[in-house]
């Protein structure tokens, strides 16, 4: 008899890729005990260096995804100047480590749910109790009980075994009055990659290929020649599967992958046609990255035309901005070209009634298994945008688990309190500014001015025209606020200058934007801190008896803080000394408080 295990928690994610990592950390720092449940030995899903996919997100100037994926890709910059995908799946395993709320079950696959059905508020006709896990390393059984689920597998594990309605394939054009391709529904989706990489050396390295390698030749490649040295290349197009089952037959499609993986670093290698006699292969993937399989159903089903209209939802949740990038389902054995690109409004808003069930009381969902079209998914599904959604649902989770309600009542009666927490925790909200106090409203910052407390952390034309964002201050001079009476402060928040768009990280464009890198040349640069950020900075409040600090930083790596203070005080003081870049002034982008 296999061993078999309670927990017991207030919100249980399934699956650790960059969605289920922010979900389940922002419900964690509000209060929440948190279960994250991830089938393999790493986290990260398709950013994790055994895929390997770049987390990018929305286009245009200062549009950067912001809140817990900024922390984390700060993080990465301190802690990873070679952009090592080991030492990056070590930033992240850390990154969950120490949240003390957050029971981490690593290599526990999701094998089954405890459901009732019955007659539910809002309408819904299913309730979890619990899902059940088998962790391969202890050979146990993990039950969880929670009040709500959060499903961030990819491919929607939850709604087979919960019955959560679900869509799956592409819409015809009709369907939602699509700019679609496709006229029928099919059950054609965007197909599965095995990712190679090269590093270079000064030796001449030879490759033999395996014979299960598939030979290809430059006919193959005249859509996409492979190119080592550019920092684009991280052989995305190796892709087949989406003109078939991409769960069913995902091992039969992974063996043709990994076969198509060989038979290109072969190619590459002894073709004589790519100078690559020194490099060497530095990763195979053998675990594919999935674009699309089975998409939630929620109250809201989000399609192409909302994003390239740009419409503004009332319950705006988070952001999106990357192209509709649209793969054709015979990928790599299309004769053309593997997908076509339209570009987006940047930044769009993401409603939150796409982020839970229609028929499931207490499930949530976050990933590329949102309640989108096909077309819309095209879009949706690039991990930068899947993280900020993430963190939207567990910000939703916890608001729901202080409340006792399920995802549907926090819209309906909570909705102005989780998109107040989720400005307040650094993310961007396109048609929302954060709220700052009233008494900070009608206090001057002395050594600075208004910006400083209008509510917006970054500038932005799209969103705000010419407004000014913020100040540039000398280090050592203190940003203060100064009352003539006690005044109650609950909360301070600080943004920094993290330098959105990368202008100040060495290398060429990819190298700056692109979180992680591809191939590795000799002449690749070592990344490091943005330059704007704030270094060294010290937060202080002045009582009746005296200043005294509440944050000395000498070493900051973060570009937004948010400070319980919860006193009565004669002023705050925010002394900046410092800049990762070694200027005499730093950007401050918002000080102020409530």
């Amino acid at each position: 008899m296999l061993t078999r295990k309670k927990i017991n928690a207030d919100f249980c994610v399934v699956g650790g890729g960059m969605s289920g990592i922010c979900a389940a950390v922002a419900a964690a720092r509000e209060g929440c005990s948190v279960v994250l449940m991830h089938e393999r030995p790493v986290l990260g899903g398709n950013a994790s260096s055994e895929i390997r996919m770049w987390v990018l997100g929305a286009k245009g100037e200062n549009n950067r995804e912001t809140g817990i994926i900024e922390e984390i890709l700060l993080e990465n910059y301190y802690m990873n100047p070679t952009k090592n995908f080991y030492i990056w799946d070590m930033v992240l395993y850390d990154f969950i480590r120490r949240e003390k709320n957050i029971t981490l079950l690593l290599n526990c696959t999701c094998i089954d749910a405890d459901t009732e059905h019955g007659s539910f508020a809002y309408g819904r006709t299913e309730r979890i109790r619990s899902v059940t896990g088998y962790q391969m390393t202890t050979q146990t059984f993990f039950e969880v009980e929670a009040d709500n689920f959060a499903d961030c597998s990819g491919d929607s594990i939850l709604a087979p075994l919960t019955g959560a309605e679900f869509m799956l394939g592409r819409e015809g054009a009709a369907e939602f009055c699509e700019l679609s391709p496709v006229k029928e529904h099919d059950g054609k989706v965007m197909g599965m990659s095995c990712l190679i990489q090269g590093r270079e050396t000064d030796e001449n390295v030879k490759f033999r290929a395996p014979e299960w390698s598939r030979k290809l030749s430059d006919e193959d490649f005249k859509y996409h020649r492979p190119d080592l040295r550019s920092p684009y290349e991280n052989f995305w197009y190796l892709e087949l599967g989406g003109d078939r089952d991409t769960i069913g037959e995902a091992e039969d499609i992974s063996h043709e992958l990994v076969s198509l993986a060989a038979g290109t670093w072969d190619h590459i290698k002894n073709s004589g046609q790519y100078d690559a006699d020194k490099w060497d292969l530095d990763f195979f993937g053998f675990l594919p990255g999935k674009r699309e399989s089975r998409r939630m159903k929620g109250e809201y089903i989000i399609t192409q035309r909302d994003i390239s209209e740009n419409r503004l939802f009332e319950d705006t949740a988070a952001f999106g901005g990357w192209p509709l990038d649209v793969h054709f389902p015979e990928g790599f054995k299309r004769e053309g070209e593997v997908n076509s690109a339209t570009e987006t409004p940047s930044p769009y808003c993401v409603p939150y009634r796409a982020m839970y069930s229609k028929n499931v009381l207490n499930l949530f969902f976050a990933g590329r298994n949102i309640s989108v079209t096909h077309m819309a998914l095209s879009s949706t599904r690039v991990m930068a945008t899947c993280a900020v959604i993430g963190q939207a649902v567990g910000t939703a989770a916890a608001v729901a688990a202080k409340h006792g309600c399920a995802p549907h009542g926090v819209y309906e009666s909570y909705l102005d309190e989780l998109q107040s927490r989720l400005a307040e925790n650094d993310c961007l909200i396109p048609n929302r500014a954060r709220e700052v106090g009233a008494v900070c409203k009608n206090t001057p910052v002395i050594n600075g001015d208004d910006t400083l407390k209008n509510g917006l952390d970054r500038p932005n034309k799209t969103l705000y025209g010419d407004i000014k964002c913020g100040a540039s201050v000398k280090n050592g001079t203190a940003l203060e606020y100064s009352f003539d009476k006690p005044e109650l402060v609950r909360s301070v928040h600080i943004t920094f200058d993290s330098d959105l768009d990368r202008n100040t990280l060495p290398g060429d464009y990819p190298d700056r934007v692109h979180p992680m890198r591809a191939n590795l040349r000799k002449d690749s640069p070592q990344t490091c801190m943005p330059k704007t950020l704030c270094r060294c900075f010290v937060l202080s409040i002045v009582t009746e008896s005296g200043e005294r600090e509440i944050i000395n930083c000498a070493e900051n790596i973060k570009r937004a803080f948010s400070v319980d203070v919860n006193e009565y005080v004669r002023g705050l003081k925010l002394a900046v000394l410092s800049n990762w870049g070694g200027t005499e002034e730093t950007n401050v982008f918002s000080f102020d408080f409530r």
